[in-house]
């Protein structure tokens, strides 16, 4: 089901801000705010006394890229960011485009993020799509393709991530640990779990702490 865009931001933390773009991925469908991985990389920098504000996530449960390309100009976001992080491409995959229709979207998209970034591609971590194959909800239909598929995504949104020199961060070979650890996906049998967030935010937080300067 596809819900209006969430949108959150705080300023209780004000020395470093941080945007995170994406879909079901970011806004952490069927776990709770807290345990979205946005969230919990603010909470990890936090703990490493690093003060930063609560993410604004700019995200929705189905959101394509040119779904969030609206998404985007529906938050009329304002300012730049210290760090932005953009998770999207699970839903184009899913719905049958093919790479060649993903690819200039997402590279519109990362560039977009970039700018968001103060024009500081250094300072975006761009995530690996998960494979959704391994999950319950998957039953039935053709896992080595939906991997195959999610693989050649990856391939593509690497690619251009690596030419316009922003961070990489690749979750999909742990993400497919979750066929094998049930405790790795939410109840709906689909999204992640808020452990498998956790996983996602300790293996972000350096590459946000280097964007921050703060190694």
């Amino acid at each position: 089901m596809v819900t209006g865009p969430v949108i959150t931001t705080d300023t209780a933390y004000d020395d470093y801000t941080y945007l995170a773009l994406g879909d079901s991925y970011t806004i952490g469908e069927s776990v709770p705010e807290t345990a979205r991985f946005p969230e919990q990389a603010v909470q990890l920098l936090r703990a490493a006394h690093i003060r930063i504000a609560a993410p604004r996530i700019v995200a929705t449960t189905g959101w394509t890229t040119d779904e969030l390309q609206a998404g985007i100009t529906t938050a009329n976001i304002q300012g730049s960011y210290d760090v932005v992080t953009l998770l999207i491409g699970v839903n184009d995959q899913y719905r049958g485009r093919p790479v060649a229709e993903y690819r200039p979207l997402f590279t519109a998209l990362l560039q977009q993020a970039i700018g968001f970034a103060g024009g500081h591609a250094e300072r975006v971590v761009v995530i690996s799509i998960p494979d959704w194959g391994v999950t319950p909800y998957a039953s039935g239909r053709n896992r080595q393709q939906i991997a195959a598929e999610i693989d050649a995504y990856n391939v593509a949104n690497k690619a251009i991530t690596a030419s316009m020199g922003a961070a990489y961060l690749d979750i999909t070979p742990g993400s497919r640990k979750a066929a094998t650890d049930t405790s790795l996906i939410a109840e709906d049998g689909l999204h992640p779990s808020g452990k498998a967030y956790t996983i996602w935010a300790k293996a972000l937080l350096p590459l946000l702490k280097k964007a921050l300067g703060k190694q």
